[in-house]
Parts: structure tokens; sequence; C-alpha cells
């Protein structure tokens, strides 16, 4: 079994010696209750991942000398999903499975049929909780490279993104072209756009396609929000060859 992942900052990994507190330190101690000799990896979450030994534990924080270091490179291409805001909990779910399937970036998009909407006296405790999901994702898969989940996007916003991207897709079930026909660029970035439980309204599948964005279907069912972007991401991260 591969050692589990804990954050800690870019300046504490440079160093031999690793005193990790804090919340991961207490997580690492009281909850895993890891032991001097036990293998850890730290990392920055930007790339950077030290491999470690538990050289001595207390009930709040571990000492650990570091054996190695590496980076991980700058995935290519990118993967970034633009995702409407789905009900409830389900939007935490969809950042945590994309982010274990390995999703670079995660946009949340305020469509005009999200049932769901972030009013601005309760946006930043959503926002916060979509970045713990993928911060705990991040840690569960072994990933050294966290994703970056990104601010309330407007559909003016996502459009932005798909006029910049190297390939923009479109998930609708109307779609004549599936996803698998799609030819992902080797580098640059694709930017997945996945639409609310009651559908992309014309007039935002309008704006992306004026922006260059690609109406695709995924397949012959009809996904729910929460999962339709990870089925996607699994098939864009198996035809870059990046899985």
């Amino acid at each position: 079994m591969s050692p589990p992942v804990f954050l800690a900052g870019t300046d504490a990994l440079a160093r031999d010696h690793v005193v990790l507190d804090g919340p991961e330190g207490r997580h690492a101690a009281t909850v895993r209750r890891l032991r001097p000799g036990e293998r850890v990896d730290l990392t920055d979450g930007a790339g950077l991942l030290a491999e470690c030994v538990v050289t001595a534990a207390d009930r709040a924080s571990l000492t650990l000398d570091v054996l190695a270091r590496r980076r991980e490179p700058e995935p290519a291409p990118r993967i970034t999903v633009v995702q409407a805001l789905p009900k409830g909990e389900r939007g935490e779910l969809a950042v945590e499975t994309m982010t274990e399937a390995g999703v670079d970036e995660i946009v949340p998009w305020a469509a005009a049929r999200c049932v769901t909407q972030w009013r601005p006296e309760r946006r930043e405790k959503a926002l916060g909780r979509w970045r713990n999901a993928a911060r705990e994702a991040g840690k569960q898969a072994r990933r050294s490279r966290l994703p970056d989940v990104a601010d309330l996007a407007s559909t003016d916003d996502v459009a932005g993104r798909v006029a910049a991207a190297s390939l923009a897709l479109v998930l609708h079930e109307e779609a004549d072209a599936p996803l698998s026909a799609a030819e992902p660029p080797a580098a640059g970035e694709i930017v997945v756009v996945v639409g609310p439980e009651g559908g992309i309204t014309d007039a935002e599948l309008a704006a992306l396609a004026a922006a260059g964005g690609r109406p695709t279907r995924l397949g012959p069912t009809v996904l729910r929000t929460s999962t339709a972007g990870v089925a996607a991401a699994a098939v864009l991260l198996a035809a870059t060859g990046r899985w």
C-alpha cells in the first residue's frame, strides 16, 4: 500500500527534517496513529513531493526525516471541467470524484437552470466546501499536484475560458458528435462544460458555441450533472495518454 499523503508548506519540504503540526499533524498522529519508522509522503499541493519516514510522534504532531524529493511536471494537456452547480451535497461529490480521477481545475458555474444558486452572503462558504473537498480527495488519491477550484463563474466567464482553450467541449445530450471521437491536443488546455440538471439553455449553448465550444454527446444515457464531469474526464484522460 502506498504511503499516506499530507500537506506541508513548500519551505518546510526543502528541509531535511520536517515537523508536521497543525490540523495535518493532529490528523496524522491522532487519527492515522502514525508511529516512528512508518513511511509518509508530504506535498505542497503544487507538484513537490517529499518521501519521508516518521522519527517521532506525539498527540499533535509528527517529526519526519526527508528521504527523497521529486517534482511532478505540469500535466499536458491540462483538463479543466466547468461544473454547473448541482443540488445539495452533489457538488462536493462531483469535486471529489473529478479530483480522484485527475482533473486539473474545476470551475463552478452559475448556469441559468441551476436549482442551487450561491447567494453572495454564502458564496465563500460554499466555495470553501468545494476547495476542502478537492484538498481531501487529492490527499486520498495520493496526488502531489492538487486541482485548482476557481471562483464562481458566470456564463460570460465560461465563454472566455472556452475561447482561450485548445479544445472546448460542451456536453449536450442532443449533440451528434460523440466525445469518444474528439481528438485531444497534445498540449494546452481542454475545457469540458457540464450543464445543470435542467440542461443548458439555448442562449448559453449559443454563447459557448460562438466562443468555440463544440457540443458533444457523452454517451447513450443521460448522466447526472454531478457524475457527467468525471465520466467525461475519464474518456479524455485515456485519450490523451494521461491514464
